[in-house]
């Protein structure tokens, strides 16, 4: 059995208290597991699919649970764009090719079953779009309600469509991100809805199986592994996951973690940058790639430390490197990303560009949204559709034949 302990003070609870933050001081706790009663080997999780239920030892739900075959999503070798900045080893772990667009399934796989594992009636959170939908959709496959809370004016129009459709509550606030977490966290605390942003700790275990994944796709562990970072969720996952691997004796060495954010909101890297014990919140987070746009990251202490620990590092890019590396991973690759996903890409683009990497390196970047989940951005960036007459002398023209 696991428990759940405070990342700060040490602080233990057990693992059906629903709790969001230590009561002793305040900050974020993480599923610990008894790693040396766990018996797992690669041959077992080898002979599964590719996917989050692959590696369910390390897991914490004990009920059949609530999935949609997600995970097991492709690494892309990135030849031509890793030629092109001299990095041979590049490669894109495309999450959203999960089964609402996004990495947010991962998590939410894990954390709608645990609300049904541990009673829940009805789920909630407040989003920057991808946990909107996610949220929506995992709520529906467990026929129980769900309210989600948006910026209004803030949310990509397919990630609101999703959310809207798979039956969730949407409420747009008059407010930016972080005060919409605030109230569902209040709300979740006074009415008693799951909540299920990434502050609640076993969401982010679904999600720590992105690196898990990509070690057995890429058959060895990589040198670095890259991640946009918003709420800094995912990072802090993937490390912890890592960790818990390299604890079991199934791998020897851990990547640097490494951390991409908009220019408009930066604050994980101001902090590395600047070697600053804790983030300094953004007050007015601004950038195209509105997954990230986040100002106060609720899961920064976890990212500083999965950063520090393994030697990686943060940098941030500007709104033009990440729609120029958008459109880069489309036509040059044939990979169709969100704006937020090519930040990973991108930062990768501007450190080798710096002569910041060892151009030997084995490079995982993830990939976090599909194409689709932000059609507006991407319309506005390209030649709208030629119109001609109906008839071939026209096409020939249009075509310059």
């Amino acid at each position: 059995m696991y428990d759940l302990v405070c990342v700060h003070c040490g602080a233990v609870y057990p693992p059906d208290e629903i709790i969001y933050n230590c009561r002793s001081c305040g900050h974020l706790l993480a599923v610990r597991y008894p790693l040396g009663e766990i018996s797992i080997d690669r041959k077992t999780w080898d002979s599964r699919p590719l996917s989050v239920w692959r590696y369910r030892e390390l897991l914490p739900v004990r009920i059949p649970p609530v999935t949609l075959n997600e995970g097991g999503t492709p690494l892309y070798h990135l030849e031509k764009i890793g030629k092109e900045i001299g990095i041979p080893g590049l490669y894109a772990k495309h999450e959203g090719m999960n089964p609402s667009g996004s990495f947010k399934d991962r998590g939410m796989t894990v954390g709608v079953s645990m609300a049904m594992q541990l009673g829940k009636k009805s789920v909630a959170c407040a989003s920057t779009g991808n946990t909107s939908a996610s949220l929506a959709v995992y709520a529906a496959r467990a026929g129980i309600p769900a309210v989600v809370l948006l910026p209004a004016g803030k949310v990509a129009l397919g990630k609101v469509a999703q959310a809207l459709m798979h039956g969730a509550k949407v409420i747009s606030i008059r407010g930016n991100f972080d005060q919409a977490l605030e109230m569902v966290h209040d709300l979740c605390l006074s009415h008693g809805l799951y909540l299920l942003n990434s502050i609640n700790p076993f969401r982010l275990e679904g999600q720590k199986t992105i690196g898990f994944e990509a070690i057995d796709q890429l058959g060895q562990v990589p040198d670095r592994i890259v991640l946009p970072v918003g709420n800094a969720g995912n990072i802090s996952a993937v490390y912890k996951g890592l960790r818990e691997l390299e604890s079991l004796g199934l791998i020897d060495r851990l990547p640097m973690m490494t951390g991409v954010q908009a220019a408009g909101s930066q604050p994980v890297v101001r902090a590395i940058q600047n070697n600053l014990p804790e983030v300094i919140p953004e007050g007015n987070p601004e950038t195209v790639a509105t997954a990230i746009r986040i100002g106060a990251p609720v899961n920064a202490e976890k990212a500083l430390t999965a950063i520090r620990m393994t030697g990686g590092t943060a940098l941030s890019v500007t709104d033009a490197e990440i729609l120029s590396m958008q459109r880069d991973l489309a036509r040059l690759e044939g990979i169709g990303v969100e704006p937020a996903s090519a930040a990973s890409v991108a930062g990768i683009r501007k450190m080798a560009e710096s002569g910041l990497l060892d151009r030997d390196e084995k490079i995982v970047c993830v990939v976090t949204g599909h194409l689709l989940k932000d059609p507006e951005t991407v319309i506005n960036q390209c030649e709208p559709p030629v119109v001609v007459d109906a008839d071939i002398s026209s096409l020939l023209s249009a075509l310059q034949l």
